[in-house]
């Protein structure tokens, strides 16, 4: 006769029939309990039930499914990139960040963001649950003093008289359910993983603030740039005016160059109010992002002032499993998946409980403590389910549906994590050659300015030709610097996508007082 056993020796929770009889199947592997990946030969049991039960317990049995990382659904090198293993995502924030300002306002939005608040305070809440999900593994031991006073009725009385009693207990009391079949450890882990995946989740919003912050400012610049542009182009056209107001007051000008002049000056005078008011918008946005009031100070630099041609690498692919927070939190909720699935296997087997209490009872309070009140009891219990109408097997089920979800959210997720890296470096690439290109074209057009400039002065060419190539040359500026300005932008993008800003040895709570206060 064929039988089944628990290989205690490995523990690796997969089950299957002792060697010998090789077609004999466990009942709940004919159910459609357990795949038939998890059926593997067993030792026969040389010891006694106390035996194995007592060393699958010390062996720290599980039946949840091994972990194995998806194979990532994206090519192995970004689109027009070579290999190369160095990636921008090691640097920290502070050290990416050179500009003085931009540092001071990213360590505030780190202190004083609510979005980071929040990210903290869930850590914290998943950390309090993992605790109490890992308590269910220990004995609970209860100090209990209950008192009971009763009537009998005569009726019901052994002396035929009706009688009035007492109770008094005082005593310890404890209960340990035996985490033989790992239940309770497959549920402390997927908490675990719970929590872990929350950390990460902190991460993700520490590294989209600090984009948030950088691009924010990057936008102060190209305002403050552009803003100045328009200043020097009102005064220009206003002395333009000024002269050809002039001239038709002398009666050497036509109210028609009068009126185009007008028109140019009032179009810059609109653009520049655009920009001031975009300005005070962004500041706006800023100052929620920081989480306080916004004084920006005179600024220092240009965007011209930068490097528009500084390497980027952006490493491998295989490197965003380990730096981008958000697929490391994917992860770690796939993880946690898989040992739900052991908790739901574990259901299927006995549950074996030991409680017991000790102290002394009395019938009067002050016989309480006297000799011989000492009383105790010992209730070990064994339970197996046999019928539950398919519960524990629609529990399995639905843990196994919920794994092969978080299989496919990782996977989307890296796909997700693969297609914001592969959009900045095709914004980064494209954004240089433009920048190139405006500049040639802007020359062209200072050039054209200047020389329609001149005809009109000499009487060649009529104001519109002057017109016209201040408009172009007006808007091509301000093009131009927001070129620049979506360049750099773009090497955030890119930063960030690739998980830069606070790398795995980097202690986000040592930037974040909030969460400091939280734990």
């Amino acid at each position: 006769m064929s039988s089944l056993c628990i290989d205690v020796t490995q523990c690796s929770g997969r089950i299957r029939p002792v060697q010998g009889d090789q077609q004999a199947l466990h009942p709940l592997e004919k159910t459609g309990i357990f795949d038939r990946t998890f059926i593997k030969p067993a030792r026969p049991a040389r010891y006694g039930v106390l035996l194995v039960l007592w060393m699958t317990a010390l062996t720290g049995c599980t039946l949840a499914p091994e972990h194995a990382r998806p194979i990532p659904p994206v090519p192995g090198v970004y689109p027009g990139q070579t290999a190369n293993g160095n990636s921008i995502a090691r640097i920290g924030w502070d050290a990416f960040f050179q500009e003085p300002q931009l540092k001071a306002l990213i360590a505030d939005a780190l202190a004083n963001n609510r979005d980071i608040r929040i990210a903290a305070g869930r850590v914290a809440e998943a950390r309090a649950a993992y605790r109490i999900q890992g308590a269910a593994l220990y004995p609970q031991l209860d100090a209990v003093a209950t008192g009971t006073r009763s009537r009998t009725p005569a009726d019901l009385s052994v002396t035929g008289r009706s009688q009035t009693g007492s109770q008094l207990h005082a005593m310890l009391s404890a209960g340990w359910e035996i985490d033989f079949w790992g239940r309770l450890r497959n549920l402390r882990e997927a908490a675990r993983e719970q929590y872990l995946a929350t950390e990460e989740a902190r991460r993700a919003v520490a590294i989209s603030l600090v984009a948030q912050v950088a691009s924010g400012y990057l936008l102060e610049l190209e305002y403050a740039e552009r803003i100045g542009l328009a200043a020097r182009t009102i005064a220009t056209r206003e002395e333009s005016l000024r002269i050809l107001r002039r001239r038709y007051e002398v009666g050497s000008g036509s109210r028609l160059e009068l009126t185009q002049a007008q028109v140019l000056l009032a179009q810059a005078q609109t653009a520049l109010q655009g920009l001031e008011q975009e300005r005070d918008i962004n500041r706006n946005a800023l100052a929620l992002l920081v989480g306080k009031p916004v004084q920006i100070a005179s600024v220092e630099h240009s965007l011209t002032a930068y490097d528009e041609r500084s390497a980027l690498p952006a490493g491998l692919p295989s490197q965003l499993l380990e730096n981008r927070p958000d697929v490391v939190a994917a992860e770690h909720l796939l993880r946690a998946a898989n040992a739900d699935i052991g908790a739901a296997r574990a259901a299927f087997f006995p549950n074996v409980a030991l409680t017991g209490a000790l102290g002394t009872a009395s019938t009067e309070l002050d016989g309480l403590f006297a000799g011989g009140s000492g009383s105790w009891n010992f209730t070990p219990s064994l339970s197996q389910p046999i019928f539950n109408a398919g519960r524990n097997a629609a529990s399995l089920d639905l843990a196994k549906a919920r794994r092969n979800v978080a299989v496919s959210e990782y996977e989307r997720t890296v796909q997700s994590a693969f297609r914001d890296v592969a959009d900045a470096l095709v914004l980064r690439r494209q954004l240089a050659a433009q920048v190139a290109t405006t500049q040639e074209m802007l020359s062209a057009l200072g050039e054209r300015a200047r020389l329609a400039n001149l005809r009109f002065e000499h009487g060649r060419s009529a104001y519109l030709e002057v017109l016209d190539a201040q408009r172009d040359l007006f808007g091509a500026e301000q093009a131009l610097v927001g070129l620049r300005r979506g360049y750099l932008a773009s090497g955030i993008a890119l930063y960030a996508a690739l998980g830069g800003g606070f790398p795995k040895h980097d202690d986000l709570s040592s930037a974040n007082p909030a969460s400091r206060d939280v734990k």
